[in-house]
C-alpha cells in the first residue's frame, strides 16, 4: 500500500508525537508499504507563536497538493491539527479522497493554558478538523470513549509501543548525582504541568531532559534542578536507566509514550491518576503510597505520595511489562485502520 502521512510535528522537534510517527514509518517500510512522510522541513517555515522551536509551514497548498497527486497514494492520514493538516484536510475534501486522522495532542486543553481561549472553542475547533475523517486514531481505548463523547465520530484504537533495542535496563553508574534521582523527558512547557514536579521538596536529584518555551523561567526559579536540554537515542534511555523513578506530572498527555521508555528502562513510574497514565498502567498501577504485587507504576493526586510510592517498585516488574507493547502490533493496527479507504465515489 502507497500511505501518505502530513504531520506538522517532525524532526528537529522531539516529543512523543514525532517518535510515533517515525517508528511507525520504519515498522510500515518493515511490513512492505510504501510510505510518503509530508512535513515542515519540506516547506518554507515560520516559528510558532510563543513556541519558536516548533516551525510551521507558510503557504503550503499548492507544493502540497502536487507532492500528494504525485504520489498517488492508495492512503492519506492526517496526522495533526495544523497548517499542513488543515491544508491537506483541504486538498482531500476537493479532490473527494478520503483520509483519516488522528489525536495525538490535547489541543484545546494547550491552547487554553497558553492564550486563555476558552476550551470548549477549542474543541469545536477540533469538532471541525476532524468530522470529514473516515477514522479518527486515538491512542487509548479512555480517549476514544471520551472523544465520542464529545461529539468526535468514527473513532478507533491506535497504540503505542516502545523500542526495546533502544530502551531497556542498564546499571546505575553512569550520572553522578545524589540519589534518588526522579526525571522527566519531554517538552518543558506549562501544558505539562512541570512546575507540580520541580517544585517538590524531595531528597536526592530532580532531572529534567528537553526543551521548550518554560525551560528559561523554570531554570531560573529553582537551581537545584538539573537540566539537560534534549537528549536522543541511546543518551536519552541512558538518562531514563539512571533514574530511580521516572515523573510524570502531566495531567493532560493522550499517552505519554515516555511512560513506556522508562519503564522499558526498568524505571518505575510515578504520575497522577487521569488519562494516559491509567491507561497505559491499568492495573499494574497502586494508588498512593500502597504497593501492590506486580505494580509498575503510583498514581496519587498528591504527586509527592506517588513518587514515594513508586521508589519501593521492582524495576523487573517495569521490564517485564513493557515487554509486551510491541510496535510492529501497533502498526498493524494503523494499517487496518487505513485499509478500507478509498477514492470516494
Amino acid at each position: 500500500m502507497k500511505i501518505c502521512i502530513v504531520s506538522d510535528a517532525w524532526f528537529p522537534q522531539v516529543n512523543g508525537v514525532v517518535r510515533t510517527l517515525d517508528t511507525t514509518r520504519t515498522e510500515l517500510l518493515k511490513l512492505g508499504h510504501e510510505v510518503l512522510m509530508i512535513t515542515p522541513d519540506l516547506f518554507r517555515t515560520m516559528p510558532m507563536p510563543t513556541y519558536p522551536e516548533i516551525r510551521l509551514a507558510v503557504l503550503p497548498r499548492r507544493r502540497l497538493r502536487a507532492m500528494i497527486a504525485d504520489f498517488a497514494p492508495d492512503a492519506v492520514h492526517i496526522a495533526t491539527e495544523g497548517p499542513l493538516g488543515w491544508t491537506a484536510r483541504r486538498i482531500c475534501l476537493k479532490a473527494d479522497l478520503s483520509f483519516t486522522t488522528a489525536f495525538h495532542t490535547r489541543f484545546a486543553e494547550y491552547i487554553a493554558a497558553r492564550f486563555h481561549i476558552p476550551l470548549s472553542w477549542g474543541y469545536a475547533m477540533l469538532r471541525r478538523f476532524h468530522k470529514p475523517s473516515d477514522r479518527v486514531m486515538a491512542a487509548t481505548e479512555s480517549l476514544r470513549k471520551e472523544l465520542e463523547e464529545r461529539g468526535f465520530g468514527r473513532t478507533a484504537l491506535f497504540s503505542r509501543g516502545v523500542d526495546m533495542t533502544v530502551f531497556h535496563p542498564r546499571e546505575k553508574t553512569n550520572l553522578d548525582m545524589l540519589r534518588p534521582v526522579y526525571t522527566y523527558v519531554g517538552r518543558v512547557a506549562v501544558e505539562k504541568n512541570l512546575e507540580a514536579f520541580v517544585s517538590l521538596d524531595l531528597p536526592g536529584t530532580k532531572v529534567v531532559v528537553g526543551d521548550g518555551p518554560q525551560l528559561d523561567e523554570l531554570r531560573a526559579a529553582y537551581p537545584d534542578v538539573v537540566f539537560t536540554g534534549v537528549k536522543q537515542g541511546a543518551e536519552l534511555a541512558d538518562y531514563y536507566a539512571q533514574s530511580d523513578v521516572f515523573v510524570f506530572p502531566s495531567r493532560t498527555d493522550t499517552f505519554g509514550l515516555v511512560i513506556l521508555e522508562a519503564l522499558a528502562c526498568g524505571v518505575p513510574v510515578a504520575a497522577y491518576p487521569v488519562p494516559g497514565p491509567l491507561d497505559v498502567l491499568g492495573d499494574h498501577a497502586c494508588r498512593d503510597d500502597h504497593t501492590a504485587r506486580g505494580a509498575v507504576g503510583c498514581l496519587s493526586d498528591d504527586l509527592g505520595t506517588a513518587i514515594a510510592g513508586a521508589l519501593r517498585l521492582d524495576p523487573k516488574a517495569c521490564l517485564a511489562f513493557a515487554e509486551t507493547f510491541s510496535w510492529e502490533a501497533c502498526t498493524r493496527q494503523f494499517v487496518e485502520n487505513l485499509a478500507p479507504l478509498e477514492v470516494a465515489a
